[in-house]
C-alpha cells in the first residue's frame, strides 16, 4: 500500500461540473486525480480551508456519530481501479474489533481528512493511474468562481470582504467563502 496526502482541488478538465481531487504519493512523485461531485468537493474544500459552517455538514454529522458510538477510522484504503472509477473501503476500528465498508472515494476521504485518518492505494492502481509529477504542485489554474468574483471582490474594501464571507457561510457557498477569504488574506499580508 502507498500512503497518500490530499495536495488540492481543482474544476475538472474531462467533467463538467465536477472537480479533480488530486492526491500526491506521501515521500514521492506520483500524483492521482480522482473525479467527484460538487458536494464532496465542498465538503473537503469547507474542511481543508478551515471554514465553520453554520450547520453540521453530512460528513461532520457521521464522525461525531461514529465518535459517540466509540468507533474510529482507522484508514481509507483505495482497493480497485474499475473502468476509470476508483473504489474505496473506510477501514473501522472498535475495542472489539476492525472492519471494512465499501464508500465512494470522495466521502472516504472527507472523512478521513475530519479525523486525520491516513489514506492508502494499493500499489498496482498507483502503478497504473498515477502521474509523475517532478515537485509537490499541479498546473496552477484560475477556477471559474474566480474568474467570475475577481473584478468584483478585488475593490472592495476589507470590511466589506469580510461581510461577504459571512454571507457567503450563511448561505453555505463556500467555494466562494474559500474565495472570499483568500482575498482578504491576500490584502491583508500585502
Amino acid at each position: 500500500m502507498v500512503q497518500l496526502k490530499i495536495l488540492g482541488l481543482t474544476f475538472s478538465q474531462v467533467q463538467t461540473g465536477a472537480y479533480a481531487l488530486i492526491l500526491a504519493e506521501e515521500g514521492g512523485s506520483r500524483r492521482i486525480p480522482i473525479i467527484i461531485g460538487t458536494p464532496e468537493a465542498q465538503s473537503i474544500a469547507i474542511y481543508l480551508e478551515k471554514l465553520q459552517p453554520p450547520r453540521p455538514l453530512t460528513h461532520d454529522f457521521f464522525i461525531a456519530f461514529a465518535q459517540n458510538m466509540n468507533v474510529r477510522i482507522k484508514h481509507i484504503y483505495i482497493h480497485s481501479y474499475i473502468d476509470g472509477i476508483f473504489h474505496s473501503q473506510v477501514i473501522f476500528e472498535t475495542e472489539e474489533r476492525t472492519f471494512a465498508m465499501d464508500a465512494r472515494t470522495s466521502d472516504a476521504i472527507a472523512l478521513a481528512i475530519r479525523c486525520d485518518a491516513p489514506i492508502f492505494i494499493d500499489e498496482d492502481i498507483m502503478n497504473e493511474a498515477g502521474i509523475l509529477m517532478e515537485d509537490d504542485t499541479w498546473p496552477d489554474e484560475e477556477t471559474p468562481v474566480e474568474k467570475k468574483n475577481n473584478n468584483s471582490f478585488e475593490s472592495m474594501k476589507i470590511e466589506d470582504l469580510q461581510r461577504k464571507l459571512k454571507e457567503a457561510i450563511a448561505r453555505e457557498d463556500f467555494e466562494k467563502a474559500s474565495f472570499i477569504r483568500d482575498l482578504i488574506h491576500k490584502k491583508t499580508n500585502k
